[in-house]
């Protein structure tokens, strides 16, 4: 890739610039470029290697529990999986059916309440409003992740919160490929992304060839999914970090700014990127998701 990525760690009191954070899970190794136009410093990242010493020794590791959204799958996880096995950590990348709200997170939580210990758990794009859900009832989910994702509020839905700027609000002829499904609610159907609506907005920041493959497999989600009212907002009672790319063009970088301060999340930009981020620079996802493992004690 010929991206050089700039992050911003903030919370939402203060802003400070700085290369990748050093957190006591992941140091992301990371080398100076020449300054932009505007004087920002970009860096561009290496493989994160652990740190010892996170958490403090003798105390149990939380799991790290990641959930995908929609049109994808447990798969989009590969990059955080492996460099988080790698530091030690155990991590799950789980199913998420993508049918509807409700049921969606209900099955998530299920799932939570196999594991013991605390966990950290981590939602991409419609995973992050299954998480805002699942934790809810789940006391050893220490920490959420928002990674370019929905953190809704009660009542609110997926749908509603891409931005005005999304290429989601174009007309849905030119973005979906609609199939019904058995046992579908009235009106519901399963949504596949266009190839040129997944190539050119969804995986916008990956080499075509991977983008035409992810769109040739991903998981068809229902409209249903995406209409369904949050019935709960973890958020607001649960510590959050918020993973936002500048480049995103489904969820837009506006619209995750208002959640992530609506919810106190402590905040990483990353310059550039996609809604798929968490594929392209899985090193700077990591780092944000070592940030929150570091804080369970």
């Amino acid at each position: 890739m010929d991206l050089e990525p700039e992050r911003r760690t903030r919370s939402s009191a203060r802003t400070t610039r700085r290369p990748a954070p050093l957190v006591a899970l992941i140091v992301i190794a990371a080398s100076a470029v020449a300054a932009s136009a505007t004087g920002a410093q970009a860096v561009t990242g290496h493989e994160p290697s652990p740190l010892v010493g996170c958490p403090s020794p003798g105390r149990v590791k939380p799991t790290v529990v990641l959930v995908h959204g929609a049109w994808a799958d447990a798969s989009s996880w590969n990059g955080e999986v492996r460099f988080l096995q790698r530091a030690g950590y155990p991590v799950r990348a789980v199913a998420n059916p993508l049918r509807d709200l409700t049921t969606d997170s209900a099955s998530v939580a299920d799932f939570l309440k196999t594991v013991s210990g605390p966990i950290v758990l981590v939602g991409h794009s419609y995973g992050g409003s299954v998480i805002t859900n699942a934790a809810a009832d789940v006391p050893n989910v220490k920490a959420l992740v928002y990674v370019d994702a929905a953190a809704p509020d009660v009542g609110e839905t997926t749908g509603g919160l891409s931005g005005s700027g999304s290429a989601l609000n174009a007309d849905p002829a030119t973005l979906y490929d609609k199939v019904p499904y058995p046992g579908a609610p009235v009106g519901a159907a399963d949504l596949y992304l266009k190839k040129d609506a997944f190539v050119r907005s969804f995986a916008s920041d990956l080499p075509r060839h991977v983008a035409v493959r992810l769109w040739a497999t991903q998981r068809a989600a229902s409209t249903s999914a995406f209409t369904t009212p949050s019935k709960a907002a973890a958020w607001k009672t649960i510590p959050s970090w918020f993973f936002i790319s500048t480049g995103d063009r489904i969820i837009t970088p506006t619209s995750e700014r208002a959640m992530a301060h609506r919810a106190n999340s402590k905040i990483t930009e990353f310059r550039g990127g996609s809604h798929l981020t968490l594929i392209s620079h899985p090193d700077a996802v990591t780092s944000v998701i070592g940030s929150a493992v570091c804080s369970v004690r």
